[in-house]
């Protein structure tokens, strides 16, 4: 098992590697975010691969992480390619110093992603590599039903958010309505519910503490580069969030507030 995980590792350190080369030729460390859903697809086709056999859990997963991975990855694509680097890796690269950042990235934005992915994954590799239990059973259908919630809630919030910015009257405003009605981070809850299904999986294989990786994932998108940090420059950037915020739930969905 730990063999597997080190291989594993190693193709993420490769892949990484190449892209902050060419990061570093583009002088834009944020491509590393367009690699982060591709990244698991790779991680679990190589658990997928090295498994003993393909049943039915593992052909389910391997279609559903490849559904949510490179939607989210050719989105990203869509919506940053041509438009520069990200403000956050902008204010690294001043932080740092622009002479010396490209080294400093390395550490701080790719081996970091590569190491994030590989712990995040863990889901993904218990469900391949255990095989205590290897029918579909109720917990299986209950992680698809999970999943559909999720990737509905992150795939439909983005696509509201994206037709919402292309309006040039919405300049400055507040996406108030679909799921943004009922949750101010459709994406982030919908990105965390697709990975608590994996984790749902993952114990229908009977692999039980590899659910850690979804709880990183939770903890990252809430406490980390997700709600936290959008929360903040969005109070600043927008007066009408305040009202947003005191009528509408911050992660979970729910019925806004009179």
């Amino acid at each position: 098992m730990l063999t597997i995980f080190l291989q594993g590792s190693l193709i993420i350190f490769i892949l990484v590697t190449l892209l902050w080369v060419l990061s570093v030729m583009l002088t834009n460390a944020s491509i590393v975010d367009l690699f982060w859903g591709f990244g698991f697809v790779v991680v679990n086709a190589f658990y997928f691969l090295v498994s003993e056999d393909f049943n039915l859990r593992k052909i389910l997963l391997l279609t559903l992480v490849t559904i949510w991975g490179l939607r989210l990855s050719i989105y990203l694509s869509w919506r940053n390619i041509g438009k520069g680097e990200d403000f956050r890796y902008q204010k690294f690269r001043q932080d740092y110093g622009p002479k010396r950042y490209w080294w400093f990235s390395y550490f701080q934005v790719f081996l970091l992603q590569g190491a994030l992915i590989m712990l995040v994954s863990l889901p993904l590799m218990g469900t391949n590599l255990w095989e205590q239990f290897d029918t579909l059973i109720w917990l299986d259908y209950l992680g698809i039903v999970v999943w559909c919630i999720g990737f509905l809630f992150e795939a439909g919030g983005d696509f509201q958010l994206a037709r919402f910015k292309k309006n040039p009257k919405n300049k400055g405003k507040v996406l108030n309505t679909g799921f943004w009605k009922y949750t101010r981070h459709p994406n982030y809850f919908g990105d965390s519910a697709v990975w608590w299904a994996y984790a749902i999986f993952s114990i229908a294989a009977g692999a039980y503490w590899p659910i850690v990786g979804s709880v990183l994932m939770t903890v990252i998108i809430i406490k980390v580069s997700g709600v936290a940090l959008l929360e903040k420059t969005l109070n600043n950037t927008k007066p009408e969030y305040h009202n947003y915020i005191k009528k509408t739930n911050s992660f979970f969905p729910w019925f806004p507030k009179k």
